[in-house]
């Protein structure tokens, strides 16, 4: 659980929870901050390879299988799937944290809800 998104203002930010909070702010410095997030894994396995902005997840991705092809490697370039988009964090964060979560999550990809809608809050109560 080192690493760790936060949605914030409709950015995703990717903070290593290893290092101490700032003693001024209280906060602590984030790693990457990125519209949408995107995660490369292998789908039998369910291991995590990389994750990050799209844009160079997609690069590394179509690098490593360019060279697997090459080494005669086809069925493992296969197996590389890239997922991208507005995620949920709960449910990223998950994939980080939990072996083999990513191969659950892509089989409910399509039931899960846009990643940047936040949960309404609890409307506000009046006494009685």
């Amino acid at each position: 659980m080192d690493m760790q998104y936060q949605l914030k203002a409709g950015s995703y930010y990717l903070y290593d929870m290893r290092e101490a909070p700032s003693a001024v702010t209280g906060e602590r410095r984030f790693k990457l901050k990125t519209d949408t997030v995107a995660i490369a894994f292998d789908v039998h396995t369910g291991k995590v390879h990389q994750h990050g902005s799209p844009t160079r997840i997609q690069s590394w991705a179509n690098n490593t299988r360019r060279r697997l092809r090459a080494a005669g490697a086809q069925q493992e370039a296969n197996d590389i799937v890239v997922v991208s988009g507005p995620l949920p964090v709960d449910e990223l964060n998950k994939c980080l944290w939990v072996s083999g979560y990513v191969r659950r999550m892509f089989s409910r990809l399509a039931t899960l809800p846009h990643g940047k809608l936040q949960r309404p809050a609890e409307p506000f109560r009046k006494a009685a």
